[in-house]
């Protein structure tokens, strides 16, 4: 897989693809309503149906409930009273490096992942989950909020794989204590798998876990006494940061993008074994 960079030096030898609106707008311009709002990212095409025979959506100030109703990519399109934009969706993995924030605008004026991109996505993407700043590895980046809140949810279940760097060597009992369970101020954290990554140097252990919540993964290792040097998330889903230099990204295949689709409509017993298939 070619990065980001190395995609934009070479010559554009092809001819120029048709724009987004050409490719979704019909021959008087129009697009279809449902199409429109699963573009703008809160929902699926069929989603984006009931919400529309709920009464949710106005177009121009007026209530739709049409099935098939279409729209013009000036029209006025809001969703409970929101304002949604018909943008093409987009899914990034970036490799992240230490010192930088993982949000779309930082008040202090930190550099953002968002800055990585360099302003070459149009779109308003913003990042799956958190990393925090001196946490680097595997970022997921999207303008689409269903997959995002599906992802992000608890009830996802969606793996991630750490290596952590300790300030010193981890015991093997303490391993064990990852799998069963640390008791952490806001309830048991548990590890689904812990591993040393090198027998021989004890101080780097593998983690994988499915929690969202901030900062576990240090927390976790606080609460037995080690301070995690450097963490680095090297899997999140399916999705690694294999030919990815660190501060690099790239957009995903159409075949990663149906993954990623298909793991956010699984039920999460069935994710763990979807990642290691793939």
């Amino acid at each position: 897989m070619r990065t980001h960079k190395q995609n934009s030096s070479k010559k554009n030898t092809k001819p120029a693809r048709k724009s987004f609106k050409q490719q979704n707008q019909s021959g008087d311009g129009l697009i279809r309503l449902n199409k429109f709002i699963a573009h703008s990212g809160i929902a699926s095409r069929r989603k984006a149906d009931e919400l529309i025979k709920a009464g949710f959506i106005t177009v121009n100030g007026q209530k739709i409930t049409e099935l098939g109703y279409k729209v013009r990519p000036t029209d006025d399109v809001r969703f409970k009273g929101k304002k949604l934009t018909g943008e093409k969706p987009v899914y990034i993995v970036m490799n992240k490096p230490k010192d930088v924030i993982t949000t779309v605008y930082d008040p202090q004026g930190r550099r953002t992942v968002i800055d990585l991109l360099g302003g070459k996505v149009k779109e308003r993407v913003y990042p799956v989950g958190r990393l925090d700043r001196n946490t680097t590895g595997v970022l997921l980046l999207t303008n689409d909020g269903e997959i995002t809140r599906k992802l992000t949810h608890p009830s996802s279940k969606v793996p991630k794989v750490y290596i952590a760097t300790l300030n010193r060597p981890l015991k093997k009992r303490d391993i064990q204590r990852l799998v069963d369970g640390i008791e952490l101020e806001d309830g048991k954290a548990f590890a689904d798998s812990a591993v040393y990554v090198d027998p021989d140097d004890k101080t780097k252990v593998g983690v994988e876990i499915h929690s969202g919540k901030y900062h576990i993964v240090r927390r976790m290792f606080a609460a037995m006494g080690y301070k995690v040097i450097k963490l680095d998330r090297i899997k999140f889903a399916f999705l690694d940061k294999k030919d990815l230099p660190r501060g690099q990204w790239r957009f995903l295949t159409q075949k990663e993008i149906g993954f990623l689709k298909m793991i956010a409509g699984q039920q999460p017993v069935s994710l763990k074994e979807k990642a290691k298939k793939h």
